[in-house]
């Protein structure tokens, strides 16, 4: 079982070691959804980002799904302040 708590509206910058199968490099996203998946790639848990690319001189691009780590979004803080994201075992 895992649990991850994400902040909607937060800005996450997401290294290429917390991403699957990355081709562009680390990425900044603001964060407008998150979603389980069904498959678990690598015997390891994944969850969709959705959200809004930041560029490196903070302008909003173009919108991005991105499959991140679960142990990357490892809750903290006051689970009231999240959208918690359970799955299981």
């Amino acid at each position: 079982m895992f649990d991850v708590r994400i902040r909607l509206g937060a800005v996450l910058e997401i290294d290429t070691a917390d991403r699957l199968l990355p081709s562009d490099g680390p990425v900044t996203l603001w964060v407008t959804g998150v979603r389980l998946v069904a498959h678990r790639p690598s015997d390891d848990e994944w969850i969709w980002v959705e959200g809004v690319r930041i560029g490196p001189s903070g302008r909003h691009g173009r919108q991005a799904r991105i499959l991140v780590r679960a142990s990357f979004l490892l809750p903290e803080g006051p689970a009231d302040d999240y959208t918690s994201v359970s799955g299981p075992a």
